[in-house]
C-alpha cells in the first residue's frame, strides 16, 4: 500500500512546486517505495472543470500538502477559490496537512493572508514552513515525510546503514566475502578477529546486526546479492568518445555486487579507459607509461562516493570517463559539518553511513581520518595536473578529476582559438592529428591550419613527429618515450 499525496497550491503561479512534489517522490527509492502523488494536471481535460473530482480526490488521499504563494487563485460564486476549498475538506477529514509558504509577503493578495491567518491560528489547522527556493522547499517537505512514515512505524528512526535489510537473513550473507574482509583488515589494519569467526560473531564485532538481522550496510558489504535487496546500490560506468555527455557510449557498464566489488570494478573501468596513447615511431619502442590520473586519488573518489552516498535516493554511484576528465557523482550532500573548502584541508571525518566506512577503512579501502581528499590533491598536484574539483548541491555530490593540464580554463588562458581547442579533445581521443585531418574538420585552407598547429606547438601543447607530409601532432604530455 502506498499513502496518497494530494497537492494543492495556485495551478499557474506554483506550477514548478507542484510538480516538484511528483518528481521528487518519483525519483527518491524510500519515498517512492510509500506514497504516490495526485496532482489535478495529470487528471483527463474533461475531468478538470468538476469540483466534485479534487474534493473527492483531497477526501481519498492519506496527506495534504498545501503550497501557497501570493496569488490567493480564481473564485467561485461565494468567493472561494479551490485552494480554500482543498484546504478546508482536508481540515475536515482530519489530514496530515503539511503547509509551505513561499516567501514574498509585500506582494501577497488579502484573501490568501486571511486564509493564512486561519491556517496558522486555527487549533485544529496546522503552521506552515516558509521557502524561498525550490530546493528548500523540497527539503522540507522529505524531512516532513519521512517524519510521517517514522510516526506511522514505517520507518526506523535508525540510520539507513543500521536499519534491518527488510527481508534479509544472515543466510543472505556471503561467507567467503567475510574471509576475505578478515584477512585483509588484519594484514592493513591489524583487526584483531581470526579468519575463521563465526559470520554472526563477526557481524556483532562491526554493529551489522538490527534485532539479529543483518542491516543494510551487512547486505551491501557482504551480501551474496546486494542488489536483490537494495536495487538502488549500483555503479554505472560510461565512457564517452568526447568531452560531452553524448550517444553512441564508447563503453557502458553496471555493478551491483558487494560494495568492494563495486569499487574494485569501477577503478579498473578508469583505469582501463585513461589508458594514454602511445605514438609507434620509427626507431622507438613503446614503452608502459604510467596512467593519467593517480590511481590513488581514482580509488578515493570512487570509494568516498559509495560510502557516502544518500541510499534513500534510488540513482546510483554513476562514474563518467571524458577524453579531458573524469566524473564521479553520487546522490547526497556533504554533511553540515563539512564544506568544499575543508575537504581541501586536514579535516575530521564524517562519514554519512559510519556503519559502512569502517569496514571499508579496515579493508584499506578509504582514509578514515578525513586525509583522503587532502592526498588526492596532494598527488594530482606533484603529476602536474589541476586539483581535483569538488562540486556539492542538496541532491548531488561530485568530484572531478582532470585527465591531464589541458582543461578548458587553461585552454582559454593561453589564447587558443575554438579550431584550436577541438584539436586538443581530438587528440585526447585519438592520440594524434595531421594537417589534413585538421582542415578537413575546420574546413579551412592548409595556411590557416599550418598557422594553427604551429602555434599550438609554440605554445608547447603539441609536438610534431614525423617530417613533410608525414608530420603528425600530438599532445607534449604524451610524447614518444625513447629507450
Amino acid at each position: 500500500m502506498k499513502y496518497k499525496i494530494f497537492v494543492s497550491g495556485v495551478q499557474k503561479e506554483l506550477e514548478d512546486e507542484r510538480f516538484a512534489v511528483k518528481e521528487m517522490v518519483v525519483e527518491n527509492y524510500l519515498l517512492n517505495e510509500y506514497f504516490k502523488v495526485f496532482l489535478f494536471e495529470d487528471l483527463p481535460a474533461k475531468s478538470k472543470s468538476s469540483e466534485k473530482v479534487y474534493l473527492r480526490e483531497v477526501e481519498e488521499s492519506d496527506i495534504y500538502v498545501g503550497i501557497f504563494g501570493n496569488e490567493y487563485g480564481k473564485i467561485d460564486k461565494k468567493g472561494l477559490s479551490a485552494t480554500e476549498k482543498e484546504y478546508v475538506a482536508a481540515s475536515k477529514s482530519d489530514k496530515e496537512r503539511l503547509v509551505f509558504l513561499k516567501s514574498g509577503d509585500s506582494k501577497r493578495e488579502d484573501k490568501l493572508k486571511a486564509l493564512l491567518s486561519r491556517i496558522r491560528n486555527n487549533t485544529k489547522g496546522h503552521c506552515y514552513k516558509r521557502f524561498n527556493a525550490i530546493n528548500e522547499f523540497k527539503d522540507e517537505l522529505f524531512k516532513s515525510l519521512v517524519d510521517f512514515l517514522k510516526d506511522e512505524g514505517i520507518v526506523s528512526n535508525n540510520a539507513f546503514d543500521e536499519s534491518a535489510c527488510k527481508n534479509a537473513k544472515l543466510n543472505d550473507v556471503d561467507e567467503k566475502k567475510v574471509r576475505w574482509f578478515l584477512q585483509i583488515a588484519k594484514s592493513q589494519r591489524k583487526y584483531p578477529l581470526s579468519v575463521n569467526t563465526p559470520v554472526r560473531e563477526v557481524f556483532i564485532h562491526l554493529n551489522l546486526l538490527d534485532n539479529k538481522k543483518p542491516t543494510n550496510a551487512g547486505i551491501l558489504l557482504f551480501g551474496k546479492n546486494p542488489s536483490g535487496f537494495l536495487l538502488q546500490a549500483k555503479i554505472k560506468c560510461i565512457q564517452f568518445p568526447g568531452a560531452q555527455v553524448e550517444k553512441p557510449f564508447s563503453s557502458y557498464q553496471i555493478y551491483d555486487e558487494n560494495l568492494f566489488e563495486q569499487i574494485d570494478k569501477a577503478v579498473s573501468f578508469v583505469l582501463d579507459a585513461i589508458k594514454f596513447p602511445v605514438i609507434q615511431q620509427e626507431h622507438t619502442v613503446q614503452v608502459k607509461r604510467e596512467h593519467e590520473i593517480p590511481v590513488f586519488a581514482i580509488q578515493e573518489a570512487i570509494a568516498n562516493a559509495v560510502t557516502h552516498r544518500d541510499y534513500n535516493s534510488n540513482a546510483a554511484v554513476q562514474v563518467m570517463v571524458f577524453v579531458d576528465r573524469v566524473e564521479i557523482c553520487n546522490p547526497g550532500r556533504l554533511t553540515d559539518s563539512l564544506t568544499i573548502e575543508k575537504l581541501k584541508k586536514t579535516h575530521s571525518s564524517y562519514p554519512t553511513n559510519p556503519l559502512i566506512a569502517q569496514p571499508l577503512y579496515l579493508a584499506d579501502y578509504i582514509q578514515q581520518a578525513g586525509s583522503g581528499t587532502t592526498e588526492m590533491i596532494k598527488q594530482c598536484r606533484a603529476k602536474g595536473l589541476p586539483e581535483p574539483g569538488f562540486i556539492s548541491d542538496r541532491y548531488e555530490f561530485k568530484t572531478i578529476l582532470a585527465r591531464d593540464i589541458y582543461t578548458e580554463s587553461v585552454l582559454d588562458k593561453m589564447g587558443l582559438n575554438e579550431r584550436q581547442k577541438k584539436a586538443v579533445l581530438y587528440v585526447k581521443a585519438k592520440g594524434r592529428i595531421t594537417n589534413q585531418e585538421y582542415r578537413q574538420m575546420n574546413s579551412i585552407s592548409n595556411k590557416t591550419a599550418y598557422y594553427d598547429l604551429t602555434d599550438t606547438v609554440k605554445k608547447s601543447i603539441f609536438v610534431t613527429s614525423g617530417s613533410g607530409k608525414n608530420t603528425v601532432y600530438i599532445l607534449k604530455t604524451a610524447e614518444v618515450t625513447k629507450r
